[in-house]
Formats: structure tokens, C-alpha cells, sequence
């Protein structure tokens, strides 16, 4: 009887451990939207991504299908609700777009605050376990990543050779944080769609507009505005995250081969990034353009005087407007994680 027992019990053990193996081995599908079709953030990484190479490196274990959000009709505040719903399992997508949550999600990229992108990879490590708890108690999701687009930076259809030349200028802006750096130089923040940015600039609706320097070029600015002035007033930091009850559901393997995967996505995505700024702002003003036509628009670089003025901006508006919105333990975190970084001090005034 004994034999007999234990025969049975080892046989039902078995058949729960295969069983569990069984569930450990199901092939993941993730569905997934991504940020706009027509820029390189789309075409080269995350559409291949989820569509070809994460099937490819997990041998079928994990396969992905991918729509642009330009495709799927979205806006971009609409996507990680849709995460935490469970409608897409996976999204890119802006902080700037979530903000209107909690202005916690700006904090790796307030406006003008790094001039170059080591240092904003850096500020995006440092604040990564930030967004990580924050993206968790907000959205249910996992943060998997943090990436760039090129710079983003101010083309005008006015005469501005420097800082002190945005006073009194309708700027065009797309997020909160850009909007407190337009009004800390003295213009006049204006929200206008993307797509309508164009006419915009031909009807004197607005002086300039911020976007980021590959957008610009290929969305043809340069054949309305004049003047380029590169002063980084922000970088379009992008994330991906992922449903945390889908994440949840995949096997610990899968879960190591998808952050192992991602981790190089990241890698990938800043080089392009850093190289593709370059050539951007290259073919917008006349340099050597090896992707199209050169644009004609007078490049004007920030001089000294005009980053010391924007320190003073940086500190006396940008950061304390939004130390004020995030409140102070927020501001707190960040002058622990990203404030030793670049110096500066977020602080309600």
C-alpha cells in the first residue's frame, strides 16, 4: 500500500511540474502602439522590434504586432490609459503626455535644463526608479525603457539670433514645461497640433515652434521658417512600458530575455538619436544632407550669454514652476536623483 501511495504521489507531482513547465514554454503575444510612423523612432526600432526581432531572438517564445499612433488614430494622452485597461499590452509614448496625471512623469526632461545628450542619459538613468514607481502606482505598468528623440529646439519664422530675441514671440509648444521656458524668456506660449504648425508659421499665428530637429527637417519647416536657433529646450524623452498584469503572466525566461532585449533597444536608440541630431540640423540649414534636400534656414547656436540667461530661467521658472505643481517631496526626490547632475535645485519660489 505504501509503494503504491508513494508511486502516486511522485506520479501526480510529475504532472504538475510538467503541467507548470507546460505554462512556463506558452509563446507570448504582445500587442503593441507605437509613437509616429513617419520619424526613425518608429521605422527603425520600435516597429522592428516588436514585429521582427523579439520573435527572432526568443525563437518564437515572445512574438509582437505593432501599429504607429499616427496609424491607429490616438492621442497621445489616450495610450497608457489604454495600457492600464489592458487594450495594448505594451506602448512607447512621451511623459509629456501623461503629465496632466502627475507632474512627477516630467521630471527627466524639464525644459532647457541639459544641452547635450550624455548628460540627459544620465539624467534619465538617475530618474529611472522614479518613473519606474510612478508608471507602477499610475498605469499598472512596467517602465522597461527610456529613449530620446532628437532635440528639440526652437525654428523661426522671425529674426532670432539669440536668447533675449524670443521676447515677446508667440512660440509654439507642446507640453507644460516648454510652455513655463517660453513664458520664463518673455514670449508667449501657443499650443498648435503638429500638422498644423505650417500654416501656423505662414499666417503669423506663431514666431517659432519647438519640436525636434529630424521632425522638423522631414515635416519641411525650413520651407516657411527662417532662423534655427539650437538652444536644447528639451530632448522628447520617450518610454516603453508594458501592462504589469501582462508581465506577470510571462515566464521569469521570457521576462530575462525581454529586459535583456529591450536594454540593447535602449542602446541602439540613443546612438541613432545622437547621430541623427547632427545630420538633422545639418540638412535644415544648408550643411551636407545625404537623406534629401538641404533646407536654407540661418543656423544660430546659443552663445555663452545666452546659457547663462538660461540658467537664471531654469532656476527662477522652469524648476520652480514645477516643484510647485509636483510639491515637495517630488522636488525633493529630484534634487537627490537628478539635481547633482546639472547643478540645479528644484524649488518652489
Amino acid at each position: 500500500m505504501r509503494t503504491i501511495l508513494k508511486f502516486t504521489t511522485l506520479a501526480t507531482m510529475l504532472a504538475f511540474a510538467a503541467g507548470t513547465a507546460g505554462a512556463a514554454d506558452k509563446p507570448a503575444k504582445i500587442t503593441a502602439v507605437g509613437t509616429w510612423g513617419s520619424l526613425t523612432n518608429y521605422q527603425k526600432h520600435e516597429g522592428p522590434f516588436w514585429n521582427d526581432k523579439i520573435a527572432a531572438a526568443s525563437g518564437g517564445s515572445i512574438t509582437g504586432d505593432i501599429k504607429p499612433q499616427t496609424e491607429l488614430g490616438l492621442k497621445g494622452f489616450e495610450i497608457m490609459r489604454m495600457v492600464k485597461n489592458g487594450v495594448f499590452d505594451f506602448a512607447f509614448g512621451l511623459p509629456g503626455y501623461v503629465a496632466a496625471e502627475n507632474a512627477i512623469f516630467e521630471g527627466a526632461d524639464l525644459s532647457s535644463v541639459t544641452q547635450d545628450i550624455a548628460t540627459q542619459r544620465k539624467v534619465a538613468d538617475a530618474y529611472f526608479a522614479t518613473l519606474e514607481k510612478a508608471f507602477a502606482e499610475t498605469y499598472n505598468a512596467k517602465l522597461m525603457m527610456l529613449y530620446p528623440f532628437p532635440s528639440q529646439t526652437l525654428w523661426c519664422n522671425a529674426e532670432v539670433n539669440g536668447l533675449s530675441d524670443l521676447n515677446g514671440k508667440k512660440i509654439r509648444v507642446y507640453s507644460t514645461t516648454l510652455g513655463d521656458f517660453v513664458e520664463g524668456v518673455g514670449g508667449t506660449s501657443v499650443t498648435v497640433p503638429f500638422a498644423e504648425v505650417i500654416p501656423a508659421l505662414e499666417k503669423g499665428v506663431v514666431d517659432c515652434g519647438i519640436t525636434g530637429t529630424m521632425s522638423a527637417y522631414k515635416a519641411k519647416w525650413h520651407q516657411v521658417a527662417t532662423h534655427a536657433y539650437t538652444l536644447r529646450v528639451g530632448w522628447g524623452l520617450a518610454f516603453g512600458a508594458m501592462n504589469m498584469d501582462k508581465w506577470n503572466s510571462l515566464s521569469p525566461d521570457q521576462q530575462a530575455l525581454l529586459n535583456k532585449e529591450v536594454s540593447a533597444l535602449t542602446d541602439r536608440m540613443w546612438a541613432e538619436t545622437a547621430l541623427e541630431d547632427e545630420v538633422a540640423i545639418s540638412c535644415i540649414t544648408g550643411g551636407k544632407c545625404e537623406i534629401g534636400e538641404p533646407g536654407k534656414m540661418k543656423l544660430v547656436e546659443p552663445s555663452k550669454d545666452d546659457l547663462t540667461a538660461r540658467n537664471q530661467v531654469a532656476n527662477d521658472v522652469i524648476l520652480s514652476r514645477w516643484a510647485k505643481r509636483c510639491g515637495e517631496e517630488c522636488a525633493a526626490n529630484w534634487n537627490t536623483t537628478v539635481g547633482p547632475i546639472l547643478g540645479l535645485k528644484a524649488e518652489a519660489k
